[in-house]
């Protein structure tokens, strides 16, 4: 696990040491084991990285590192959990290696396989391969995105780095504010991949890798994240789901330092903890906050589940007092503007301060399991739409207007731009999920940036494009929560605050040869009520967790922050007139501005 960064140029440039070394030192939270920086003999390229020691903590993983002929350099970020399988079959190629790392497997499989080596890497990675023969770089992502990759592009010159604040740091050009991708973040309160919210600057799309050379760059994707159920299964779906399910928490525990569990008083957490017991890994400990609030508090539970499975647990008891006075920490972690994260900042705070390397996540259970209220929210919304749209279009836009006009309430106002749209699933996901409405972004971005959409125009579409045509239901419902709010938010701000504690977060549940697994099971199976395939895949969750109320990682973020920032620049509820009356709102102005002013961005509001 590690920050890298790294400038493939067209052309000599003399400070390119000195560019590379203020990228790598806005990552050194990310690796603060080890730093390496390679620039090739021409000063057209140079790579940059920072590590977190996890496999082979030898002076042999160092990086950048390059292959025993010289010919290509790898900067890599992540973990290839089968790294082992890949490196025997290499072996039996007659490849030869120098270091136990994965980092060398990557190397060796590319210089074997080409592009397709990516294909068969079991893992969470992002990585740049620069090869000095051809003059040509391969940079890669996994998946699901779970390691970011960022890239900036500038007359023909490329930037890469693990967050934005590092990138910038390459100087291509001076940053701009996109107005479009504001838009998408003021509807979601998150920037949607592959956006970033500045002009030039976007991430890798996810499952994806671009070949660069001087004469251009070009993407292309590797991974399939359709749904492909199948009715022909020999094995009950559950004995199918609990295979899959170990064999992925072991593949979690490759590591070369221990590995620990976040554990909450739900069942996800819980399903890897009696995953790992059944595995036989043993010596663990778990760490979990706890809440003076009880409709918040899963620490007793979460207490009591390791009791149980006889692991050591910590728990960290959060006062308000000392949550308000953690904001301003957390808001210097912050690279991407959210509304999430804080939950994971903490808790990653809290184990790095108990010498936790390696934690696992229970996140990714809810989107493949069905355990958000979307999935039976949603298909209910899109039956309303479909009432008062018998009803004929201008009474139902008639109707719309009017409820965003009168209500001094989000979700009814959200409910009123729904009725006035098409009614798809993107569009009732974003209904659930959406923090301004429309027009109340297209308010904020005027005051933000200075930029007015026209409201007849068909790029001003409201709700994201590329939505799966293909998957049908309530699969739609789970590609929707694992490609908007897992893919967006929630890995984004888990990589971002773990790894500001010098902590590697892994997430069995988010694991491409388990995801593959689940996904075939039909939906009416895997997406059945309360969880049900999981809790009968893993029968060893304990009955006060599998009966228990599902409340969420989340905290009591209204009761506490209500009034804090009061004296925060939020002139833009006075000038726009969009009202800023939830915390989540609010929120999501203020981590806004700060990456403004952090980032020195000229915004239009603060020219």
């Amino acid at each position: 696990m590690c920050g890298i960064a790294g400038v493939l140029a067209r052309q000599p440039s003399a400070d390119l040491d000195s560019r590379l070394r203020d990228m790598q030192a806005k990552l050194r939270h990310r690796g603060p084991d080890d730093a390496g920086i390679w620039i090739d003999s021409g000063q057209e390229i140079g790579l940059a990285q920072t590590r977190l020691a996890i496999l082979d903590l030898s002076p042999l993983g160092h990086q950048p590192m390059w292959t025993q002929d010289g010919r290509y350099v790898i900067v890599f970020n992540g973990e290839i959990y089968n790294f082992g399988e890949i490196r025997r079959e290499l072996l039996a190629c007659g490849r030869s290696f120098r270091s136990l790392s994965d980092t060398e497997v990557i190397l060796e499989a590319f210089r074997h396989w080409g592009t397709d080596c990516v294909r068969k890497m079991v893992g969470m990675f992002a990585f740049v391969i620069w090869d000095s023969m051809e003059r040509t770089a391969f940079l890669a992502r996994g998946p699901f995105g779970i390691k970011p990759l960022y890239i900036w592009e500038h007359e023909g010159n490329i930037a890469f780095a693990s967050e934005v604040r590092s990138l910038l740091g390459a100087q291509l050009a001076s940053p701009q504010l996109c107005p479009e991708s504001l838009k998408q973040y003021l509807l979601y309160g998150s920037v949607q991949d592959p956006q970033t919210l500045l002009t030039g600057i976007s991430s890798l799309p996810t499952g994806c890798y671009m070949a660069w050379s001087r004469e251009g760059s070009k993407v292309e994707r590797y991974y399939d994240d359709s749904f492909t159920p199948r009715l022909d299964f020999d094995r009950p779906a559950h004995l199918v789901a609990r295979d899959a399910f170990l064999a992925s928490v072991s593949r979690h525990f490759v590591s070369d330092v221990p590995v620990n569990l976040f554990l909450s008083g739900g069942i996800d957490s819980t399903a890897i903890l009696a995953a790992a017991k059944t595995l036989g890994f043993d010596r663990l400990k778990t760490f979990s906050l706890s809440f003076d609030e009880t409709g918040f508090n899963e620490g007793d539970a979460a207490a009591r589940t390791a009791k149980h499975f006889g692991v050591e647990h910590y728990d960290q008891r959060l006062r308000e007092h000392e949550a308000v006075a953690l904001s301003e920490e957390y808001l210097q972690a912050i690279d991407l503007p959210s509304v999430d994260g804080y939950n994971t900042f903490c808790v990653s705070r809290f184990a790095g301060s108990e010498g936790a390397k390696v934690v696992l996540s229970g996140l990714g259970g809810d989107e493949l399991f069905g355990g958000y209220p979307s999935f039976q929210k949603l298909p209910k919304l899109r039956r309303l739409h479909h009432i008062f749209g018998l009803a004929g279009q201008p009474l139902r836009q008639w109707l719309g207007s009017g409820i965003q006009n009168l209500s001094n309430s989000g979700p009814v106002r959200r409910a009123g731009a729904y009725l006035m749209s098409d009614g798809s699933p993107e569009a009732a996901y974003w209904t659930m999920r959406g923090i301004f409405t429309p027009r109340e972004a297209d308010a904020l971005v005027s005051y933000y940036a200075g930029k007015s959409f026209n409201p007849l125009d068909a790029d001003n579409n409201p709700f994201l494009k590329g939505g799966h045509s293909g998957i049908r239901g309530l699969d739609r419902v789970s590609y929707l929560e694992a490609t908007r709010y897992m893919q967006n938010q929630l890995l984004r701000d888990s990589d971002v605050m773990s790894m500001a504690h010098g902590l590697e977060l892994r997430v069995p549940f988010v694991d491409r040869e388990f995801v593959a697994a689940i996904r075939a099971i039909p939906a009416v199976t895997r997406l059945a009520k309360g969880k049900a395939l999981l809790q009968e895949a893993i029968p060893e969750i304990p009955a006060w967790v599998s009966e228990g109320p599902k409340r969420g990682f989340s905290f009591p973020f209204e009761k506490w922050l209500s009034g804090r920032w009061t004296g925060q620049s939020l002139d833009a509820e006075r000038v726009t007139g969009v009202r800023l009356s939830t915390w989540y709102r609010r929120w999501a102005l203020i981590t806004f501005e700060h990456f403004l002013t952090t980032n020195q961005i000229q915004g239009h509001c603060l020219q």
